[in-house]
């Protein structure tokens, strides 16, 4: 993989978040592509459970200042960039007052999914496009890990089509075990349609449920990854009547050279 470029784009990661399969898996996958030689960063929500003075999280003043729009609303964006300790690996942090400042991640204190996660989805990727575009970083392969990262291939396929920079980067999908059990929102269609997608690019997002939010990440990456020993049968049909080359699940130890033959051989 050497020079290679790969983003990670992710909802968690270890060690600013508690390990969890997503968060662990979102620092093992760019270690080992570190490690042979790649070129890599990675984005993820500048969660206000992170401590950022332990973490010597610092603002990139050149990257944030600008608004997003998310559903009519402009939105600031607030880029904080870290350095993984002894790893040499970058960290870039999406953050928002309003939609990231919160201690909790998903859910608030009594387990409930906050109403707006639709929303910290959408500004999390536009944000990590954006901030990718003015870094002049051109990826080979963006590598999506996490649910809240999961509307990224929609927009890189579909909103922002028309960026020369982004004509040969690929996208690739891991999909991890289900996470929760009711609809992410009641309006997700509809603050996701404001942003002028054909009906039938969105269409599975009128049941925001986590199956229907991973099945249209995967209808628009280039490669899909079963991340996980026991996702549901309903994702596992989908993923391998979908065309897209996909790679089931691997344990640990065998990754590395399963993972960027997948990169190299299947996907670019």
């Amino acid at each position: 993989m050497k020079d290679k470029r790969i983003l990670y784009v992710s909802s968690e990661v270890v060690p600013y978040l508690p390990e969890n399969e997503v968060s662990q898996m979102s620092f093992d996958t760019p270690k080992m592509i570190n490690d042979l030689g790649g070129q890599i960063r990675i984005f993820m929500p500048r969660y206000g459970s992170i401590n950022e003075r332990r973490h010597q999280l610092h603002e990139v003043i050149r990257l944030s200042g600008m608004n997003l729009v998310i559903n009519d609303m402009d939105m600031p964006l607030i880029i904080k960039v870290a350095s993984i300790p002894k790893e040499r690996i970058q960290v870039y942090f999406i953050d928002n007052d309003e939609y990231f400042k919160r201690k909790h991640t998903f859910v608030d204190e009594e387990n409930i999914m906050y109403e707006d996660n639709d929303e910290r989805a959408i500004f999390f990727t536009k944000g990590v496009v954006e901030t990718v575009k003015k870094l002049n970083w051109v990826p080979d392969v963006i590598h999506v890990q996490g649910w809240l990262a999961s509307m990224l291939p929609l927009y890189m396929k579909k909103y922002y089509k028309d960026e020369t920079i982004f004509a040969d980067t690929k996208i690739v999908t891991s999909v991890f075990t289900k996470t929760f059990d009711q609809k992410l929102s009641e309006n997700m269609y509809d603050k996701v349609a404001f942003d002028g997608f054909e009906s039938s690019d969105i269409e599975n997002l009128k049941e925001a449920t986590f199956e229907n939010i991973m099945k249209n990440a995967i209808d628009f990456s280039d490669g899909v990854i079963i991340s996980s020993e026991n996702i549901t049968s309903d994702l596992t049909n989908y993923i391998e009547t979908s065309g897209k080359p996909f790679l089931p699940f691997t344990p640990k130890e065998k990754m590395s050279e399963i993972y960027t033959d997948f990169y190299r051989n299947k996907v670019l």
